[in-house]
């Protein structure tokens, strides 16, 4: 079989249930926090309460002679820890120095690791964490805490992280043009940081498997990565390192980079040569990456006709002192609509915080959020409905390169979308549609995503009872990897899914890449059936060899798989059952592995991006300012999607972020001390289901054979990109106040702010 055949499997694209949803809502899986372990010992974390400084003394005395008290670590008597930033860094690590809890006396950062109390209990743990006396002395001079004060020492990044992309020179003259044009717009907006907040806290239970080894349930995104951290940290053979995540309980970015947890864990277990479990407080959730603050600037110019003349996009972002992290914030703008004079320019501020991390769609939930308000805006001052507006400026190749799209059914998602929501319906003038004293506003907004493959490897085998068990070193943070790799392991094969089993969340496992990004199913999903295209080689081979099938010396592209059976395309009525060619050749099992990688002869010259349009309903109740978000209606083009119902889930889930990013989510610094002040779920709002109502997902269909062997692109991230614009928009039509700052309260929307 081979990938275009996949796709007509009644198994391919089905919307089946999730294959280990019985696991979870049994109880059965267990999560980083959940392994049992004889002698096991409890870490709780003591946080500094400065951002910036030294730790001057630190007495463990009354810490250590609370009962059931085993150790106190800290940066005097942790084992030895390797000595090079280099070593420091994970797979997802930015350019600079990372950070190395423990290491040593300096304080970095507010809520800064500074010792790990290992008792016999939580409990007490918890009370000697309390006890234990630091004494800390703090840097002299001002706080860099507060973004908006230290804008005018931003500067470009000198240091780039993987996967950014730096803007480019500026194209024509866009000052020229834009104070030409007859039409135009020049705005600010403002995004705070935000924190993920997942349902699972970050933890880790260490296992202490003798001198030098270790066993870790890890809370991360990627096994293999931090296998690779931790040995290098620790002076450990990655040998002799085995983490294990088969399950995580949400992660949307926090898990790309191993949490400092996982060290503590795993230095105390080596040191006290007994299982040792870290989970951090909901309040220490706050103390590592989150997503940056931003400060956005855009002027665009347009004619009367609604064609863009110029594009001008700045941004300025949050980094730490100590690393370069750095968002494609602005790229978005020159790679959407066509514009002939554009300029970009991204800049970062230090600040003594942590360095922000990744969150689901980093840099394009916020770019995307400033450019389709500014589209917005843009489409008011010129008069012209705003659909209509980025249907004038729709590029049919990409901006930015010139190059043509893999696939791109963006138009598509205009109609469709359009036609689900009842766009036309929508009455042009701001507070022309109420309820009574509510007033009602309808907003869109387009969303972009790229469509990456990397490498990955895979194992299949195959054994003469039918069953197949699949393995990837990947992970499923809810995502729905279990079920779509299965899915394409039995479409590939023809079984049934009850006989196969996808294995993921261990470092020992076939290699493949941190889960993120929207690339989990077309890097190892690739991967997947082409391992399992490799397994059907071989049996092709077995009943050559035997001579005497109904295959007769048919080659690959003659044959199919279906129920279990190999069967000739052109004559399905000679046919051989999968089991019975395995006995006939006295073969019990066919064991096999492949490394697939992104074809980039193929790909070099074309532009692989996932697009959506999003359409919005709010009510605003006139009196109080309080907006409710009464409908949705996301259209996506992003390939083929393999299970429709996980698919749907996905973008559902990012519609009801970006319903939190527009509306409820902010974390609060005090500037004087430098800490979240809000670290917790009763003070961190984020959407509860009183907020959410109806979402549509439409999925516009797809076909690209270029993007990877089998056409998907990934819908992780795509769900959020657009919402808060369309949601902004959709206020504005309601009340005709403008909102520029995120997120959008009742006092901003009533204009208090």
């Amino acid at each position: 079989m081979n990938a275009r055949s996949l796709h007509h499997s009644p198994i391919f694209g089905a919307p089946l249930p999730r294959v280990d949803g019985p696991a979870k809502v049994t109880g059965a899986a267990r999560y980083a926090a959940e392994h049992p372990a004889d002698g096991l010992l409890y870490g709780v974390v003591v946080s500094s309460p400065i951002a910036r400084g030294r730790i001057a003394a630190i007495d463990p005395a009354r810490a250590l002679a609370v009962a059931g008290v085993i150790d106190v670590l800290t940066h005097r008597n942790r084992p030895p820890m390797a000595a090079f930033d280099l070593l420091h860094k994970d797979m997802d690590a930015p350019a600079g120095a990372p950070f190395r809890p423990l290491y040593d006396d300096r304080i970095l950062s507010g809520a800064q690791p500074v010792a790990l109390v290992v008792a016999v209990s939580v409990e007490a743990a918890t009370h000697a964490a309390s006890l234990l006396e630091v004494e800390y002395c703090a840097d002299d001079g001002p706080l860099r805490s507060d973004m908006h004060a230290l804008e005018g020492s931003a500067r470009k990044p000198s240091r780039l992280k993987f996967g950014y992309e730096p803007p480019g020179r500026p194209i024509g003259d866009p000052d020229a043009a834009y104070a030409q044009a007859p039409h135009k717009v020049d705005v600010r907006y403002h995004s705070p940081a935000e924190f993920h907040n997942p349902m699972e806290p970050h933890a880790t239970t260490a296992i202490w498997d003798g001198p030098g080894k270790l066993t870790l349930h890890d809370k991360t995104q990627g096994a293999q990565n931090s296998r690779f951290y931790l040995a290098n940290v620790l002076k450990l053979h990655k040998r002799d390192v085995r983490v294990l995540c088969p399950f995580v309980g949400g992660a949307f970015g926090s898990g790309l980079r191993p949490g400092y947890q996982s060290v503590l864990a795993a230095m105390a277990a080596l040191k006290l040569e007994r299982p040792v479990r870290v989970v951090l407080t909901r309040e220490q959730m706050f103390s590592f990456g989150h997503r940056p603050e931003t400060d956005q600037h855009l002027q665009l110019s347009c004619d009367d006709s609604g064609r863009l003349r110029s594009i001008v996009h700045e941004a300025t972002s949050e980094t730490s002192g100590n690393e370069d992290y750095v968002e494609n914030i602005v790229s978005w703008s020159n790679s959407l609509y066509e514009a002939p004079n554009v300029r970009l320019v991204h800049r970062v501020v230090e600040l003594d915080r942590f360095t922000p991390t990744d969150m689901r769609a980093p840099g394009g939930a916020q770019g995307m959020y400033a450019l389709e308000t500014a589209m917005d805006e843009l489409a008011i001052a010129a008069d012209i409905d705003p659909l209509e507006l980025r249907r004038i400026n729709y590029a049919e190749r990409e901006p930015h390169s010139g190059n043509a799209y893999s696939s791109k059914a963006l138009r598509q998602c205009y109609d469709q979308g359009a036609e689900r929501f009842g766009w036309s319906k929508r009455l042009v003038a701001p507070r022309s549609m109420r309820d009574g004293r509510t007033l009602i506003g309808w907003g869109m907004a387009t969303g972009i995503w790229e469509a990456m493959q990397l490498y990955a490897s895979a194992r299949a085998v195959l054994r003469c009872d039918g069953t197949l068990e699949v393995s990837s070193a990947t992970t499923d943070i809810g995502t729905g990897t279990y079920t779509v790799m299965t899915q394409i392991a039995a479409a590939t094969l023809g079984l049934p899914m009850k006989q196969v089993r996808f294995v993921l969340g261990d470092s020992e496992l076939p290699a493949a890449p941190l889960e993120g990004g929207s690339f989990t199913v077309s890097t190892v999903g690739t991967a997947v059936e082409a391992v399992c295209r490799k397994v059907g080689a071989k049996l092709l081979l077995l009943a050559r060899a035997l001579g005497d099938t109904p295959l007769g010396q048919a080659f690959y592209k003659d044959v199919e798989w279906v129920d279990g059976r190999i069967r000739l395309r052109e004559d399905p009525a000679r046919s051989i059952g999968i089991c019975e060619l395995m006995q006939r050749a006295n073969v019990t099992q066919v064991d096999q592995q492949r490394l697939s990688l992104p074809n980039l002869l193929k790909q070099r010259k074309v532009v692989r991006s996932t697009h959506s349009a999003v359409f919005v309903e709010v009510r605003v109740d006139e009196d109080l300012g309080t907006v409710h978000v009464a409908r949705v209606v996301s259209a996506v083009a992003a390939g083929r999607i393999v299970n429709a119902r996980t698919a749907s889930s996905q973008v559902a889930g990012g519609v009801v972020w970006g319903v939190g990013m527009a509306l409820h989510e902010e974390g609060l610094v005090d500037h004087a001390l430098g800490r979240v002040m809000n670290h917790s779920l009763a003070e961190y709002h984020v959407p509860a289901n009183a907020d959410i109502s109806s979402i549509d997902v439409i999925f516009v269909p797809e076909d690209d054979d270029i993007v990877n062997p089998i056409g998907v692109k990934g819908v992780g991230e795509i769900g959020i990109i657009g919402v808060a614009a369309a949601i902004g928009n959709a206020i504005f039509h309601a009340t005709g106040r403008r909102v520029r700052s995120l997120p959008m309260t009742l006092d901003k929307v009533l204009g208090l702010d």
